[in-house]
């Protein structure tokens, strides 16, 4: 006989003739297993992307990843969530829009030492290094599922700022517009005398021969 549970009901070992190791305790009251199998709370998990790795992350939960370029005690939002259980499992596609998980980066240190050792038979050939990745510590503070209104505020200030700038580049080019319709046309310049033919240089009148002398 089984002991009895929290509720005073006794249970009874039935032996299953296929396995002699094998038991099983059932409850006398016709709830079969079920008091046995209770369901427990299954928290909001999410599967993201940080930094080139996927890892299944839930609140308040640490995980280590690659280094992060973020301080100690800074904050960090990571937006490419593969996929979301909140009691409904939502799979991106590749990512689910608007959903966002946050964290804190608790500090930043080395892993422990991996041995890389490479070895070719026949050739004397030994190589021997040590890794130590360079990791970050963080810890989730929350997942949710809507676009930070932050965000959208900062989105609006830029489109209007882009607009003002927009604005004040079109202002110029009317002005400019104007002026050259108000401005007189120009007359048109005199065109130069054309020079004239440089002058021929006078020929040279030939040397006169020197009379030869008369042979003896």
């Amino acid at each position: 006989m089984c002991e009895p549970d929290s509720y005073g009901n006794n249970a009874f070992k039935k032996f299953l003739p296929f396995n002699k190791k094998m038991y099983i305790c059932t409850r006398l009251n016709g709830m079969g297993n079920n008091f046995y199998l209770k369901q427990k709370h299954k928290s909001m998990y999410a599967i993201v992307e940080i930094a080139g790795q996927q890892f299944k992350v839930a609140k308040d939960q640490k995980v280590f990843v690659h280094r992060l370029e973020e301080k100690e005690g800074a904050k960090v939002s990571f937006d490419k969530v593969l996929l979301l259980d909140d009691g409904k499992i939502t799979i991106g596609a590749p990512v689910i829009e608007n959903a966002v998980v946050t964290a804190k980066v608790l500090g930043h240190l080395k892993g422990d030492k991996v041995i890389v050792f490479k070895k070719k038979r026949r050739k004397g050939f030994k190589k021997k290094n040590g890794h130590r990745q360079y990791l970050s510590e963080i810890q989730i503070e929350g997942i949710s599922t809507k676009a930070p209104a932050k965000k959208a505020a900062a989105k609006t200030e830029e489109s209007k700022a882009e607009e003002k700038v927009a604005a004040k580049k079109v202002a110029p080019a009317k002005k400019t517009a104007t002026k050259e319709a108000k401005a007189p046309a120009k007359k048109a310049a005199p065109k130069k005398a054309a020079p004239k033919a440089a002058s021929k240089p006078a020929a040279k009148k030939p040397a006169a021969k020197k009379e030869e002398s008369p042979k003896k």
